[in-house]
This record gives C-alpha cells, structure tokens and sequence, in this order.
C-alpha cells in the first residue's frame, strides 16, 4: 500500500479485522512445546495454544523471528509502493524481536526507510499504539510524525495483569523485577505491571476476585484514558470482569482480545489483563 506501511510482531494480538484495515504486516513468533515447533497465528491458534498447554507437561517456549523475516516484511512494503516502514514491537526486554527488527532495518537501509520502535509494550498495549499510528497513517501523517506518535504512545500505555500462576513466568525467566513475588507464589493472585515493558509487582491480592477487584479499581482511578482494553488467555471468569468495569466501562465501550501464544506462554493460563492509553 502506498505512503507508511505498518510492521509488527505476532504478540500484538490483534484481531484479523484490524491487521487487514490498516495493512499490517505481522511477523511471526515461533512457539516450542519440546520438540514440535508451530507458527504464531499461522500454526496455532490463542484457542489451541491453551488446550495444548493443558494436556502438556512441557511449558511452552518462545523464538524471535530471524532478522531475515523482517527484511523481508520490509521488501515486499517497498515493493507494494510503500515509501517508508512504521516497525512498532514487542518490549525488547521481554525478546530479540526488536534486535531482529534493527538488524533488517539496516539491511534494507539506502533502499527503504524504516524506522523502529519498541512499544515498552505487550498484547492489546501493542496491538492499541499499532491502532493509533494506523489511523494517523490513514490520516497522511508523515514518517517523522508516526514515529513521533509511536515513541510518545509507548510512554503513554499502561498494562496490568492478573497472573493466575507465576509458573510460566519464573519458567521462561522473564520475571524481571517481581522476584519478590517467587516466594509466596501460592499464597497469592499476584498482579504485574508491563506499563514500562517489564514485569514489576503491582499487587499481591490473595484470592482471584479481590484481584479482579483490584485490576476495576486501577482501571477506575484513571480520570482520562483512551483506547481501554480487556485481554486474557481463556480466563472462564471474563464475563465476571466485564461486568466488575461495566458501571463505568460498559462492554461495547471496551475492546476484547485473547492473549496469543506469544504473552500466554510467559502470562500461563487464565491470565486476565487491562491495558489503556494515558492522552498526550
């Protein structure tokens, strides 16, 4: 598509209506459960995903893209009449991904502008500045404006998540600053802060609706925020939530997304979050 074109990575988790309305290109992850190996989104489905974990022993393991994935997302941009790459990705302290992104940026340097950023961010955090930056694209906004708005939108997003385990996280090493919370693992229903894209302890309610209740009254202490989303990894409480930020976010005011493989292998399962945007 002519003017910027929008690259990303698998963990935005965005829904397919909103990758084809905006022309994003998403480059897979690649998900491990011991030997086999699948294709985030192309191979295996946030559904399946979860159900694999289930009847599995082994815990999940993620692979960033090789560098050559994203030259070649940035080529077929250019070839499609693109005159410069938006590429927003997932928090470099949580993957490789954005190395990847850097690296292919400069393989395609002198032929195509790209420019990179790190969204500080996870899932709909992601999937949201992805969302914005597209309709500023629609808008003409130039490639220096869209990266303005990108770097300012990842200073801007604000994810909490309610762990039902800590297991994948202490698993796949990317507990970050929340150590703390290791040694009372199953005393609690802990709550993590991706807003700055690591995990840090926000809380450590100890039953699942007091930290349901903790994630609405977070929520609800914010005067002016756009763009609020609920995302989980097949959390059989949703309903349950939605209707906690119903009084003051009624459902259709909310987006929904399901936590992809990508989040779900380090988030575990029923892992429930919000994620919104603080206005510039």
């Amino acid at each position: 598509m002519p003017g910027v074109h929008l690259v990303t990575d698998s963990s935005c988790d965005l829904p397919d209506d909103l990758v084809e309305e905006f022309g994003i290109t998403i480059v897979p992850l690649t998900i491990r459960f011991g030997q086999e190996e699948f294709v985030d989104r192309e191979e295996l489905s946030a559904s399946d995903f979860y159900k694999k974990m289930a009847s599995t022993p082994e815990l999940p393991e993620t692979a960033a893209p090789a560098p050559g994935k994203f030259e070649a997302a940035f080529r077929a941009a250019k070839e499609a009449g693109a005159d410069g790459v938006i590429c927003i990705n997932l928090s470099s302290k949580f993957s490789a991904t954005m190395a990847s992104a850097q690296n292919a940026a400069r393989a395609v340097e002198g032929d195509l502008d790209v420019r990179v950023v790190d969204s500080r961010s996870v899932t709909m955090g992601l999937g949201n500045q992805l969302v914005a930056v597209g309709e500023a694209a629609r808008d003409g906004a130039s490639l220096d404006d869209l990266e303005q708005l990108a770097v300012s939108l990842s200073e801007r997003t604000r994810v909490f998540g309610g762990l039902d385990t800590l297991e994948n996280l202490k698993k796949g090493g990317r507990i970050g600053s929340a150590k703390a919370l290791l040694g009372t693992m199953l005393a609690f229903k802990p709550v993590v802060d991706v807003s700055t894209g690591e995990v840090v302890e926000a809380a450590k309610p100890r039953t699942r609706t007091k930290q349901l209740q903790w994630l609405r009254d977070k929520l609800f202490e914010q005067e002016h925020i756009e763009r609020v989303s609920v995302v989980h990894g097949d959390a059989p409480d949703l309903d349950a939530f939605l209707e906690l930020l119903a009084p003051r976010y009624p459902r259709d005011q909310v987006s929904i997304g399901s936590i992809g493989p990508v989040i779900g292998t380090h988030g575990g399962p029923r892992v429930i979050g919000v994620c919104w945007q603080i206005p510039a």
